[in-house]
């Protein structure tokens, strides 16, 4: 299966390392999920979807991942995720609409539980009908009343927003 632009540069921006835990919101069929539990040695995604045809999907493309352990589909909505508190380094979502077109406070307030200390949060979109120019600052403002730091905007083959938990990160 052909790669969308989208999800090859979501992968650059979110660059996930061998040892990451990491939540891929809004998996889909499982395309990203594949690419990152490629680069996965000791790291683990979980990779949840509201759909039960769209988790089918990416478990099923993606079973030998599971199989080994590296990665875990769920169905759920975000507000209703239940993860151990700091379990993830980094969380991302590619074209999800949630974040600037409702107020997203119960969504961020589960990802700032789930992420470690100093952990990031991706949103990010491919190029589309709707602009930077009317999502950005939505998701932005957001972010950062709901406690996120380091903010920043971010512009490639797509365009999103960065940010950070802002408890102190862990020292290794």
């Amino acid at each position: 299966m052909k790669v969308p632009d989208r999800v090859r540069w979501a992968l650059s921006v979110v660059d996930p390392g061998p040892a990451d835990r990491v939540l891929e919101i809004g998996c889909g069929p499982g395309v990203a999920a594949a690419l990152i539990c490629d680069r996965l040695e000791t790291g683990h995604l979980l990779a949840i979807d509201r759909s039960p045809v769209a988790v089918q999907r990416a478990a099923d493309r993606n079973a030998s991942h599971v199989d080994a352990g590296r990665l875990e589909v769920r169905q759920s909505a975000l507000d209703d995720l239940e993860v151990p508190a700091a379990s993830l380094d980094k969380a991302f979502c590619v074209n999800v609409n949630l974040f600037w077109v409702r107020d997203p406070s119960a969504e961020l307030t589960v990802l700032r539980k789930a992420l470690r200390p100093g952990g990031i949060l991706y949103i990010l979109y491919g190029d589309g009908p709707t602009g930077d120019d009317r999502v950005t600052p939505v998701i932005v403002e957001a972010l950062e009343r709901n406690g996120f730091v380091g903010v920043e905007v971010i512009e490639g083959a797509g365009f999103g927003v960065r940010g950070e938990d802002c408890r102190t990160p862990l020292v290794a």
